[in-house]
């Protein structure tokens, strides 16, 4: 298994940006240096993050996203 994270990673299965081996092993995400754990997607290339827009869903049963754009820094959270 590598150590370099992608440039960009979904949560959401049905997404091409999914990689379920890396979701496994556990994924960080600090965002303009605070810690998120609502991050649907991000890219560090472009500067932005998708976070869950409260408890609203789309009519695929999705949660709906807000875009962020600011410094992303993703991370391998450490196994306790």
């Amino acid at each position: 298994m590598t150590d370099t994270l992608p440039d960009r990673l979904a949560a959401n299965p049905k997404s091409p940006y999914f990689n379920e081996a890396l979701m496994e092993r556990g994924v960080g995400i600090r965002f303009n240096g605070v810690d998120k754990t609502n991050v649907e997607e991000y890219c560090v290339s472009e500067g932005w993050i998708r976070v869950a827009a409260g408890n609203a869903r789309d009519r695929h049963g999705d949660p709906l996203t807000i875009k962020l754009k600011g410094r992303v820094e993703p991370y391998f959270r450490e196994k306790e």
